[in-house]
């Protein structure tokens, strides 16, 4: 049994008229009359009553005819699926990312963008440490990863990665640190006798080194009084005036109480954002790849 005998006998069954029914399926009466009585020898049951004047179902055809639809509304929905998946509009999408990267305008306007255009794809966002980013992308349990870092991390040949943008570092203090009342920006040697609060190792990956290798340039090593597992606390120890931290430029968008942002005046002080994808891509996450892609283009043409 194939769909189409299916459609056959529910385009009889709503007419109750071979002709009538043969014009509406666009075949000729002869060949629906015989596809009909092929699938009643098939199943073994008498669908309709025939007469000279009438045709009509039987109770066993009248059962059917549910059945019939309901697995014909299947397939339609399954064939519906297929297609809409193969478009990129059904799905899942799992993106990762650090803390500061829902504040770029360019990731963010094309997660809002890619929701907007493929409301029915399921995204899952997370907020997880670079290198369980590219262990979760290597494992095919991520899409998109956003990770930070000066230079090109650490891949397999599976993944790729594309540089993005380069942005400022800024070093946060409370608003009554000695120097939040400088008129000058600060520099990187201006912090040797700091205490440093900062990421843990695992979250900080490739940030952590970036920063300890712009005090060493400077002469210092940075005294790390306190680590973090996370953006929150990382400022909210600031706040209370546990130390100081360096965090990129799009962070200042916070705002929080009592802490001041100044950005380092140091042509080195910048921070790099990767976008790390696999080679071969998910239609939804071609998507949303593509939506970063012009997005930055865009940015860049400017």
């Amino acid at each position: 049994m194939e769909l189409r005998h299916l459609r056959y006998f529910v385009g009889v069954a709503e007419t109750l008229h071979f002709g009538r029914a043969a014009a509406r399926l666009g075949i000729s009466q002869p060949p629906l009359s015989q596809q009909i009585r092929a699938l009643e020898d098939e199943l073994g049951v008498a669908l309709f009553e025939r007469t000279s004047r009438r045709v009509g179902l039987t109770e066993a055809g009248t059962l059917f005819l549910i059945e019939a639809r309901r697995t014909l509304d299947q397939a339609d929905h399954a064939i519906d699926v297929a297609r809409r998946a193969q478009r990129g509009e059904l799905g899942e999408l799992s993106v990762g990312f650090s803390a500061s990267v829902p504040f770029n305008a360019v990731v963010a306007n094309a997660l809002s963008s890619f929701r907007e255009a493929f409301p029915a794809v399921r995204l899952n966002l997370a907020e997880m440490a670079r290198g369980e980013q590219l262990d979760r992308i290597r494992e095919e349990r991520l899409d998109v990863g956003f990770v930070r870092g000066l230079g090109e991390p650490p891949m397999a040949p599976t993944l790729v990665a594309t540089r993005l943008f380069d942005e400022p570092l800024m070093v946060a203090m409370r608003s009554d640190h000695p120097l939040a009342a400088r008129r000058r920006a600060p520099s990187i040697a201006d912090l040797r006798d700091e205490a440093f609060v900062l990421y843990g190792p695992d979250y900080g990956a490739g940030f952590n080194e970036h920063l300890e290798a712009l005090c060493a340039k400077a002469g210092f090593t940075p005294h790390v009084v306190q680590e973090a597992a996370g953006l929150t606390t990382l400022l909210g120890l600031v706040a209370v005036g546990m130390g100081i931290t360096v965090i990129t430029r799009s962070l200042a968008a916070l705002h929080p109480d009592n802490i001041m942002f100044r950005e380092l005046d140091d042509q080195q002080a910048m921070s790099s954002l990767w976008m790390i994808r696999r080679r071969e891509l998910s239609t939804a996450a071609r998507r949303f790849v593509d939506l970063v892609e012009t997005g930055h283009a865009d940015l860049k043409g400017e």
